[in-house]
């Protein structure tokens, strides 16, 4: 215990010491480490011993600076960032936390003028009419009073695709709509109707009847367009299909179209019942059998060329055969076992089938063009056919029914102008 009093003693008696020999330098560590303030008169020697130890050995020269750094250096610039700088995140006296968000993109210049103006004269105002639309493919559609006009915004070419005004009852442009793929234009009309144009082909593919005033507006979808009137009034058409027939009993239908598919409806369904993807063409010859119960016979287009039989029943596909030509019409005779088909490219000729052998009967020949129409008579005995030739033809093809006091058919009759 003694000893350590002793030992104290002398601890204290050197930290004493010391103060006395620099007592400035313990004020000023002090100030600096512990934040204590200098308070209390300094002796003028402790006053001297300060000043030598606030300013430097060499006053002229800058101690600790780093030259690039120096904002007073010919070299100028901001200090580099120290790796122990406070981070600025939670600083409240930090300005520099813009420098953790995005940069303020420049403003969007857009331009005040049109950099093209096209004249559209008899472009109506109508609040209620839809006149122009571009296309996937780049081409402008307008309708201008009874004409469609096409511009091509790659070639700036103009290209009159049709005039109302031609029809025997002149008509004007109320709507005008691209499908999805740029291929087919729809034209709604003052009259109701909707024009469908092959664009490609600048050809009429259809006209759609309906509605009851101006159709003003068509919208696409994939495979479905749909037409709004001022009837009060929304039509939805598939435009896929081109050929549609009832089974006898009126419990199936049967739809062919451009996808190359023959689908059968349920009268009770709202989906398709069967789906038959067997032809490589538009399917538009339909035919069911008055003979036997879920008999479908179904001809395809001119890369198909193929008259196809289906059982609807059990959902199988029967026989096929190619009839080296397109297929454009299909009917069963009413009264014996057989069918007609019409054809197009590139025969354009009509026969006459024994079925179940598919024996040719005949080959009727005439047309000059696609016979792209066909009718049979009330009696079932006699068929009309038509073609881009601009001819009906009448042909006595089928035997009648064997019942007294049957018609006699259309023999005959002799050869008229239908204008």
């Amino acid at each position: 215990m003694l000893d350590r009093e002793i030992v104290t003693a002398a601890v204290s008696n050197t930290a004493v010491t010391r103060e006395d020999i620099n007592p400035a330098y313990n004020l000023l560590l002090r100030s600096e480490l512990l934040g204590v303030p200098i308070v209390g008169v300094l002796s003028p020697e402790k006053a001297t011993q300060m000043d030598q130890l606030c300013s430097p050995a060499t006053p002229n020269r800058r101690l600790f600076r780093y030259l690039s750094g120096d904002t007073q250096s010919p070299h100028g610039g901001q200090a580099p960032p120290s790796p122990f700088a406070v981070a600025p995140i939670g600083d409240d006296t930090c300005t520099t936390a813009s420098q953790f968000t995005s940069p303020k993109k420049a403003a969007r210049r857009i331009a005040r003028a049109p950099f093209k103006v096209l004249d559209a004269p008899s472009l109506q105002d109508d609040f209620y009419l839809n006149l122009i639309d571009w296309s996937s493919q780049n081409v402008l559609a307008v309708g201008l009073g009874s004409c469609v006009y096409l511009w091509s915004a790659h070639t700036s070419q103009v290209t009159k695709l049709t005039d109302l005004a031609s029809l025997a009852s002149p008509d004007t442009v109320t709507s005008v709509s691209w499908s999805q793929k740029g291929t087919y234009l729809s034209v709604g009309t003052n009259s109701g109707t909707v024009q469908l144009w092959d664009v490609g082909k600048q050809s009429l593919v259809r006209t759609l009847d309906g509605h009851r005033a101006h159709v003003g507006s068509i919208a696409w979808g994939a495979q479905i367009m749909s037409s709004g009137s001022r009837d009060k009034h929304i039509l939805q058409r598939d435009i896929r299909v081109c050929g549609l027939k009832w089974s006898p009993d009126d419990r199936q239908l049967a739809s062919g179209g451009n996808d190359n598919q023959l689908l059968i409806w349920s009268a009770s369904m709202s989906s398709a019942q069967l789906k038959f993807s067997d032809h490589t063409a538009a399917v538009k010859a339909i035919a069911w059998s008055p003979h036997q119960h879920g008999l479908l016979a179904s001809g395809g287009g001119t890369a198909d060329k193929c008259i196809r039989f289906w059982n609807t029943t059990t959902g199988c596909a029967l026989e096929k055969i190619d009839t080296g030509s397109q297929v454009c019409n299909l009917s069963w005779s009413r009264n014996v076992n057989e069918i007609v088909s019409t054809h197009g490219y590139s025969q354009n000729q009509v026969v006459v089938w024994k079925y179940p052998t598919m024996t040719k009967l005949v080959t009727l020949t005439g047309h000059t063009m696609r016979v792209l129409f066909l009718a049979v008579s009330p009696d079932g005995q006699t068929i009309v056919t038509g073609a881009g030739d601009e001819t009906l033809r009448f042909w006595n093809v089928f035997p009648g029914l064997k019942t007294p006091g049957s018609d006699v058919g259309m023999l005959q009759m002799p050869r008229n102008t239908i204008r």
